[in-house]
């Protein structure tokens, strides 16, 4: 025998519909502009290589393909910074299908980046771009910067945090609560329904379908953010969580450190010491002849490339190869492959002659930080190949219309001239406010500080100014 529920619970169970809507409310209209940027730059990064390849054939396939790639990284990187004036190569990819050009990263002085596509079978150089004005590269600035460095970064990372708050508390509102039927009409919206019941139907039942998703999504791209993830980074470092520790035995306060300048370095990696390496002019002391030798300003040498990638595919590695090189004397060559299982991420650091001082995998990293690699990897659409995409891809497709629903149900029920968040009798009570703050002090320190600034605000400032009365 079941027993209805008495008044004082049915008015408190509408005093907490009340308070978790009113919030949920607030973080959406914060929120939402951001979700809507970050589901269709991620929609179109999810499709990163497809999309450049449509777009820049004839840069990205070697044109003398099928033939075999027989001319050496020095030389490809030598004329790529010769095709550019002013240039001076950074990086070189070598991609393991012999069909696609090598990529040449190019620093110019007073000028963007580019990168140079090289036949890897000619030498020739088959065009340059600037990857930051890219399709692609518009949408991965806007979707980790917003176009504007390390404020933009913070901003971000603050709406995703308050993207938190407003999955849990949509969660709590959309809730079906009634057995399976309830569950059935709430994940099956009404699209025959006008007005209103459509616009709610059919917010909370995407909601419903993605919201775990779009956790998840959050979740995995904070680690990139600019202070969790080095709140994150640090906590996992020390405790023995984060970068391999065979990197521990190069820290020093002259060392330089893998992530500056490096560009899509592993997470794990970002911040761990270079290994210190012979300069290129001693590296090669006792070889025959001057092939060793490099340049003036230049600290890698054609030969020691060359024996470093001989290295790398003797141990039977046939992934891409991104390859850095060293900007100061003294500095590793550092390679590494970045498939997209990252259990099969490598990274090798050589002198300047080619001889390896360093090799570390995935089975190095601390288990903290493999759990970030392979969310990172299932986040960008990666670890299952297309249907990984696709998945990733219904998320953003959700958000979106979870964006706009929200919006258009917010926009037609509002009254004139006022936010029209609803209004509770009574605060929330102090103990659930103090665990809720302890609890994302923890886990999302930015979203805790925020939340107390709004709370303070809310109660404290709001109702004491007249002209603040429309954020009611």
């Amino acid at each position: 025998m079941t027993h209805a529920p008495t008044r004082p619970a049915q008015a408190a169970a509408g005093e907490r519909h009340r308070l978790f809507w009113r919030w949920h409310l607030y973080a959406g209209l914060f929120v939402a502009p951001f979700l809507l940027m970050l589901a269709v730059t991620g929609a179109i990064y999810l499709f990163n290589d497809a999309l450049n390849d449509a777009i820049y054939p004839e840069l990205r396939f070697a044109a003398s393909a099928p033939a075999p790639a027989s001319v050496s990284p020095g030389t490809m990187l030598a004329a790529a910074e010769a095709a550019v004036p002013g240039a001076a190569a950074t990086r070189i990819d070598v991609m393991e299908d012999t069909a696609r050009a090598a990529r040449v990263y190019l620093a110019i002085d007073g000028a963007p980046p580019q990168i140079a596509y090289v036949d890897p079978g000619t030498g020739a150089v088959q065009g340059t771009l600037v990857p930051t004005r890219t399709l692609t590269g518009i949408a991965e600035r806007l979707h980790g910067t917003l176009m504007v460095g390390d404020a933009g970064s913070y901003l971000i990372e603050l709406a995703a945090s308050w993207a938190v708050l407003l999955i849990v508390t949509g969660l709590y509102l959309a809730w079906p609560r009634g057995g399976l039927r309830a569950w059935a009409a709430a994940l099956r919206p009404n699209l025959r329904a006008r007005g209103r019941v459509f616009w709610r139907g059919l917010h909370g039942a995407a909601g419903l379908w993605v919201a775990l998703l779009v956790l998840f999504l959050i979740l995995t791209g904070l680690p990139w953010s600019v202070f969790w993830g080095q709140w994150v980074r640090s906590g996992a470092d020390a405790i023995g969580a984060g970068y391999p520790a065979a990197y521990r035995r190069y820290v020093a306060d002259d060392a330089g450190v893998l992530g500056a300048g490096h560009i899509d370095v592993p997470w794990t990696l970002q911040g761990a010491p270079l290994p210190a390496a012979a300069p290129a002019d001693t590296a090669h002391a006792g070889h025959h002849g001057d092939s060793g030798t490099a340049p003036a300003g230049r600290h890698w040498t054609d030969e020691g490339l060359h024996a470093a990638l001989a290295h790398v595919r003797g141990q039977g590695v046939a992934d891409d190869l991104r390859v850095f090189l060293p900007k100061q004397a003294g500095a590793p060559v550092t390679a590494y492959t970045y498939p997209a299982q990252p259990q099969g991420q490598i990274t090798w650091h050589f002198d300047a002659a080619g001889r390896p001082l360093l090799r570390v995998g995935f089975e190095d990293y601390g288990a903290l930080a493999q759990g970030i690699e392979l969310g990172v990897q299932l986040h960008m659409g990666r670890y299952f190949g297309r249907a990984n995409q696709l998945v990733m891809l219904a998320a953003c497709l959700g958000v979106v219309l979870l964006c706009v629903s929200g919006t258009v149900m917010w926009w037609r029920r509002r009254p004139s001239g006022r936010i029209g968040a609803p209004r509770t009798a009574r605060p929330a009570p102090a103990r659930a406010l103090v665990a809720l703050l302890a609890v994302t002090a923890l886990l999302l320190p930015m979203l805790a500080v925020s939340l107390l600034c709004v709370l303070v605000f809310d109660r404290c400032v709001r109702p004491r100014i007249p002209a603040l009365r429309w954020l009611a």
